[in-house]
């Protein structure tokens, strides 16, 4: 079993301006002159966290963490009464890490995500193959309609009823047909009364639901309501419009990565994003190292998962 490498500060960071008027939060640690590694939280919307740089050798790795727009120690944050999400898409996001390559003086970089991470590190890498050395990819997710009616539309509840409760208790039972867009209207309600509750809501079902156990730490962390409501208006947002892609495409155009080296992780029994998805995407992309572990759920600190993740790190370190 592999425990996380030591806690380390970062050496660099910064607030980058990419246009919109969003500011986007970066740092660097580990070692200056090392391989570059990108890392791209989950959510969207979850922000960074320390634990995230100790997947990675700090001798060997320049590592990278950013927060998405929105959300973390970017500005604005979705949090704010009069936050505007019209500049805050998945093409969005690939220019910004795109900006932040060019602005660090990055050439190729190694690109690790998970959960809506996965996503956007697909994304990213369909649309500039030629900067990425690596991939690896955990709990995989891809925003097909499928996938959000498992975990936002019932699918789930037959695991989590007693939470599947506290989820719809916002929803006025008239709306319950459609509880992404039920959610939409409630989230971007102007009143803190309304928006508040359900946001807290919604953020304590997903994070209740991401471990093969409940971290009681993990839900107070994702039910802080600023940090719930900008958690919950962005991924809303975000699975509202599909990702701003085509049903399919990720998987469709993982074509694009075939001779690029990749891992993807995912584990057995992850109710959020369940293996259906990181199956499919293995089907279309036999090439890539496929590790389905057998006792882990979603999250990414989960012993399994964790130790397939820095085996893969250790890997491509180089």
């Amino acid at each position: 079993m592999r425990d996380f490498y030591p806690e380390i500060e970062p050496y660099d960071s910064g607030m980058l301006d990419v246009g919109d008027g969003q500011q986007m939060y970066w740092e660097t640690s580990g070692n200056p002159d090392g391989k570059p590694v990108v890392f791209l939280h989950g959510g969207p919307g979850a922000g960074t966290s320390p634990t995230q740089r100790r997947l990675f050798d700090p001798e060997k790795y320049r590592i990278v963490l950013l927060d998405q727009r929105g959300c973390g120690r970017s500005t604005p944050h979705v949090s704010a009464p009069d936050a505007d999400l019209s500049t805050n898409t998945t093409w969005h996001l690939v220019a910004d890490i795109e900006r932040l390559r060019e602005h660090l003086g990055i050439d190729r970089w190694q690109v690790l995500g998970g959960s809506w991470g996965s996503s956007l590190a697909l994304a990213y890498a369909e649309t500039h193959p030629e900067r990425v050395t690596e991939i690896i990819l955990r709990g995989i997710f891809t925003l097909r309609r499928i996938e959000l009616d498992w975990f936002y539309e019932g699918g789930a509840a037959a695991l989590f009823p007693d939470l599947w409760e506290g989820f719809i208790a916002p929803v006025p039972e008239a709306e319950r047909s459609h509880l992404i867009a039920a959610y939409s209207r409630l989230l971007n309600d102007p009143d803190p009364e309304v928006h508040r509750p359900a946001a807290i809501a919604w953020s304590r079902w997903e994070s209740s639901t991401i471990t093969l156990l409940p971290q009681e730490e993990t839900i107070a962390r994702f039910t802080e309501p600023d940090y719930a409501v900008a958690f919950a208006r962005i991924e809303n947002h975000y699975f509202m419009n599909g990702g701003w892609w085509e049903e399919g495409q990720l998987i469709r155009d993982s074509v694009k990565l075939h001779d690029i080296p990749a891992v993807i992780v995912q584990g057995r029994y992850d109710a959020c994003t369940p293996p259906m998805t990181a199956w499919d995407l293995h089907k279309a992309w036999p090439q890539a190292d496929f590790r389905m572990i057998p006792d882990a759920g979603h999250a990414f600190d989960e012993p399994g998962v964790r130790d397939a993740l820095i085996e893969a790190t250790d890997r491509f370190a180089g």
